[in-house]
């Protein structure tokens, strides 16, 4: 077994950082990424600016591999967009691992050797089998899996299935952050709807309140499922991260400017063409006005399937391992402050297994490159053998500002547009942090 690799799924930014910090344990680590190029992903959103700076973006072990090669640091107060932390650093961090990172390696299924999910005998001996779109099949000490979740955003749909009708209207629905820029003849003095509440969901809007700006034939309808806007643009000045806190109230200020039309307590029931537009309903029967283009953003989910033969402890409700989900559950807290957690927190029943990155965060939002740094840490020390490191988690994550859960900002009186009353256009009165408007 000590012999075998260590199988790392995804060439992202925390599978890149676990290859990092199990070669420095000594071990063998095999990156398997199913695109062309590492962080294929992250580059599929290239025109997004993080709101993390570099210094937040970049793993320490990573940098140690690094900086023996002549790569240099970019300027760590500096935020780079998705296309300059591919290009910058995990395409360069793939290359200091050289033959360890295997690029158009698509993982199609775990199991451990000569036995499915069922047999109990030898699953602690035994080593897991990875297998390979194509027929190779590997064998491996331990699997860590960070494929993330970037292939499974979930449906515009308001009870987690698509609508019905969204699948036949995909050509005007995209389920990504649009690229205003890049394409702004598919948006500019078009009427848009973005769908969701996060912090996707503001930076599109925030984009397109400035494509509005210059083509004032531009409308962005913005649409809430829950009944009240609530704390939707987070903690602004009170957020820990500074560019974070400013998308929110840049989204805030495009509202009160007039940019965009805020719905709350909209849930799509339906999809219909118009023509050549579309028109949503809500599950009450609410028609909005027909719109050119849907940007739907309401968060992503994880893909088991190619596991179905190890056994994972998922939460039942985020998707996520059973010892981690109480800490990020978005229904009790959104706080960002997520408690230290790593090896111990993600280990499942199946040894030698464990989900990492945004991937263990199941359906939950809100993740951060540093944690994922610090569960791959404790991950490459937990396969070492070194249980004490891999117990010392220490991890403090800056807080967004706002606390509260996400299933008590969906409970609202009826009259306020919630989940039994007919969707509104919300009217509202905002206020900044600290009372300035």
């Amino acid at each position: 077994m000590d012999e075998l690799s260590v199988v790392v799924v995804g060439a992202g930014p925390v599978g890149l950082a676990a290859a990092a910090h199990l070669l420095e344990r000594g071990l063998r680590p095999l990156v398997l990424e199913a695109g062309p190029r590492a962080g294929a992903a992250v580059a599929q959103w290239r025109h997004v600016r993080l709101f993390s700076q570099w210094s937040e973006l970049v793993d320490p072990a990573a940098r140690r591999l690094l900086e023996p090669t002549g790569w240099r640091s970019p300027d760590p107060d500096g935020y780079p967009t998705g296309e300059q932390w591919a290009a910058e650093y995990l395409e360069p961090l793939a290359q200091a691992l050289g033959e360890h990172v295997r690029l158009n390696a698509r993982v199609v299924g775990v199991a451990r050797r000569g036995r499915d999910r069922v047999v109990d005998a030898g699953r602690g001996s035994e080593p897991l089998t990875v297998h390979v779109e194509g027929g190779e099949r590997i064998t491996a000490r331990a699997v860590v899996d960070a494929s993330g979740t970037w292939g499974g955003p979930n449906p515009l749909g308001g009870d987690g299935l698509p609508a019905a009708g969204e699948r036949e209207a995909a050509d005007r629905i995209g389920y990504r952050v649009p690229d205003v820029v890049g394409e702004q003849a598919r948006y500019a003095g078009r009427r848009v709807a973005v769908a969701g509440s996060g912090h996707s969901a503001l930076t599109a809007l925030v984009a397109l309140a400035d494509l509005a700006e210059r083509h004032p034939g531009t409308r962005v309808t913005w649409l809430l499922r829950r009944g009240a806007v609530g704390a939707v643009f987070g903690g602004g000045e009170a957020d820990q991260l500074p560019a974070r806190g400013a998308l929110g109230l840049r989204a805030r200020a495009a509202v009160r400017a007039g940019h965009v039309e805020v719905v709350t307590g909209f849930r799509t029931a339906a999809v219909e063409r118009a023509g050549e537009r579309l028109v949503l309903v809500s599950q009450d029967g609410h028609r909005l006005d027909p719109v050119d283009e849907v940007v739907s953003l309401t968060g992503f989910r994880p893909d088991h399937s190619w596991l179905s033969e190890v056994r994972l402890g998922l939460d039942p409700v985020l998707q996520a391992p059973a010892g981690l989900a109480p800490l990020v559950d978005p229904n009790v807290h959104s706080c960002g402050s997520v408690p230290p957690h790593g090896a111990a927190e993600l280990r499942h029943p199946e040894p030698g297994v464990y989900l990492v990155g945004m991937k263990s965060y199941g359906r939950a939002p809100t993740f951060l490159a540093l944690t994922g740094y610090e569960q791959v840490r404790s991950v490459a020390a937990e396969i070492a053998g070194d249980h004490e490191s891999a117990a010392r988690v220490e991890l403090t994550l800056p807080e967004t500002g706002v606390c509260g859960g996400s299933g008590v900002f969906d409970v609202e009186p009826a009259a306020s547009g919630g989940c039994c009353a007919t969707p509104r256009v919300a009217e509202l009165t905002l206020t900044a942090p600290g009372g300035r408007v």
